[in-house]
């Protein structure tokens, strides 16, 4: 079936295949980043902040940079499972030339460590640092004109991810922005409910089960003690992210831990989804990995003297990541609990019915037309290898109308859902996007254009300008001779997404006008193309639905029966809670 896997464990196993198929290859004619070495700290950019100085170099672009300035203590310890404590003052100026250690997670080939097997632990308890780019101009402490600032989210499904690898320097020296890359807890670390845990608080935010939440807001608080020293403007921040980066971005939104923290709000491929605390913890559902399931595989006679909690607090990362093994070397967890701390103990999705209940700023929300071929590219039933080498599907339309439903699904339900629902409930204060760009490089039988298309996380490089994202097969993807073409669309992104940043409106001169969504508008964002393809920056009009979907799906004459059932099984696999769509679709 299709997308009949969790989302993480796809993932990873789309990447690992890519990459090692994709390495291979005969890389002479492709593009490739140029790389800075030999990094050297640059006096002019030191700089005073509340916990002391700290000191920065400066990139090939120009921009300014600062790496791993703590923002949080250490959460390893007592301080495990707890609201993120204030960063200790600073020993000496801090060396920000190099990047933190990542937040303890599995090494995945999306996220290459070097010199680190896929399927290894890595990372430190003390992670909670930022990463901080500012364009060459930015004065310190400018009352005058203070710059935007931009709160960079990683993705990574919440289980792993870190600041390192986007490179904010061209998006900021561009588009006179400050950017920050936040790192935030991950996996069993960052979303654990458990009633023992919160017996033992010591302050009311211990109570939580989103400690990636309080992360983010605790950065959030730093940026507004902090960011005047780079030049950013406190009271005109953005938060931006991908995926789960998005999917954080939504959290955020609904906090009330987080408001008057942030001023606008970009989504980019995020979800609206939450879980119980009952879920959560195994009381009720069939979640995988439920944290009740977790401390009883991990206590027994560990316990010491009866503190769960502190035996808790007192087990290995190694023994606790060990818990969750299910042999793929990926993590599946419950993430984006309702606790009734950081979110309300309603359905997040919910939350946003009336513009009262959440954090209504301006709001940017969209998608990649082709989000799920990063996922079944990997799916034997789609596609197969030539030569044991490349891929290509076995049913060129059908690997593409499975894509076209799959990710209409996405769209539905992170775009024209959520941007309704808020509508009705009286914010209509919401853009919409569509990220179409398929001119992905080939090489023999693979096309990457074809199987990969604009697939999840391809937007990214073109919004930071910077395309290192994909491995290997970066280069194969974004190949010189796209490189006009991208560089254009590239900055038409970056002047979106930093006027939105400006002053809530995504517009910018000599650009399609984007006006906010109303049934179904949203901007196509593609590469300028031939005359035989559509293509470039234009407004359309189509608002989608579940049940156009469904209808859709059961009338569609370009499939057979058990192709559309493929589809629609393959949709209930992802998401249960769409069950009807099988009987919808004539499927049983």
């Amino acid at each position: 079936m299709v997308v009949s896997l969790k989302i993480s464990h796809r993932y990873l196993h789309v990447m690992i295949c890519l990459m090692m198929n994709m390495i291979v290859l005969p890389l002479a004619f492709a593009q490739s980043e140029p790389v800075q070495k030999d990094i050297i700290a640059d006096p002019d950019t030191k700089r005073r902040i509340v916990t002391g100085e700290v000191l920065g170099f400066k990139a090939l672009s120009g921009a300014h940079v600062w790496r791993a300035i703590p923002y949080g203590a250490t959460t390893a310890g007592d301080n495990r499972w707890r609201a993120p404590r204030p960063a200790p003052m600073l020993n000496g100026v801090h060396d920000g030339t190099k990047f933190a250690e990542r937040c303890p997670q599995i090494a995945t080939p999306f996220n290459e460590i070097e010199n680190v097997e896929y399927g290894t632990l890595v990372g430190s308890e003390d992670c909670l640092k930022l990463d901080i780019y500012a364009p060459s101009s930015a004065v310190p402490n400018n009352r005058e004109n203070p710059l935007p600032v931009m709160v960079w989210i990683h993705g990574g499904a919440n289980v792993s991810g870190s600041s390192e690898i986007y490179d904010g320097s061209k998006l900021a020296q561009a588009e006179n922005v400050i950017l920050v890359e936040v790192q935030y807890r991950l996996g069993p670390l960052g979303y654990f409910s458990n009633g023992l845990l919160r017996e033992s608080a010591l302050d009311p935010l211990d109570k939580a089960a989103n400690f990636g939440t309080l992360d983010l807001i605790a950065a959030l608080k730093w940026v507004q003690d902090n960011v005047a020293a780079f030049g950013g403007n406190k009271n005109n921040v953005t938060i931006f992210g991908q995926s789960a980066g998005g999917h954080n971005v939504v959290t955020l939104l609904a906090s009330p831990l987080a408001k008057d923290l942030f001023h606008r709000a970009i989504i980019q491929s995020g979800s609206f989804d939450s879980v119980s605390i009952l879920e959560a913890e195994g009381k009720t559902g069939d979640r995988v990995n439920p944290s009740d399931e977790i401390v009883n595989s991990l206590i027994g006679a560990k316990a010491l003297g009866g503190h769960i909690a502190q035996s808790l607090r007192a087990i290995s990362i190694d023994d606790l990541f060990k818990a969750y093994d299910n042999g793929s070397g990926s993590l599946d967890l419950p993430t984006i609990i309702q606790d009734g701390v950081t979110i309300p103990k309603t359905p997040l999705r919910d939350v946003f019915a009336s513009a009262e209940n959440f954090n209504a700023v301006p709001i940017m929300t969209g998608i990649n037309r082709d989000e799920m071929k990063l996922y079944q590219v990997f799916d034997d039933r789609l596609t197969k290898k030539r030569f044991g080498q490349f891929f290509v599907a076995r049913n060129s339309k059908f690997y593409d109308l499975a894509s076209d439903y799959t990710s209409r699904v996405w769209r539905i339900r992170s775009v024209d859902m959520p941007a309704m629902l808020m509508a009705a409930g009286g914010f209509g204060n919401v853009y919409a996007y569509r990220f179409d760009w398929d001119d992905g490089g080939s090489f023999l039988f693979t096309n990457t254009g074809k199987m990969l298309g604009a697939a999840h996380g391809m937007e990214i490089p073109f919004v930071f300008n910077h395309y290192k994202l994909f491995g290997a097969a970066d280069k194969i993807i974004f190949k010189k001779k796209s490189l006009e073409s991208r560089t254009v669309l590239s900055q038409a992104m970056g002047r979106y997404w930093a006027t939105f940043a400006r002053d809530g409106r995504p517009q910018g001169a000599g650009l399609p006008s984007w006006p906010p969504y109303k049934d179904g508008n949203f901007l196509v964002l593609d590469s300028v193309r031939n005359k035989k393809k559509e293509g470039g920056i234009y407004l359309k009009n189509s608002a989608d639905s579940l049940e156009r979907l469904t209808n859709d799906l059961r009338d569609d004459q370009r499939l057979n029966d058990k192709q559309r059932c493929q589809i629609a099984r393959g949709i209930v696999a992802w998401l249960p809670s769409l069950e009807t769509i099988i009987q919808s679709t004539g499927c049983s």
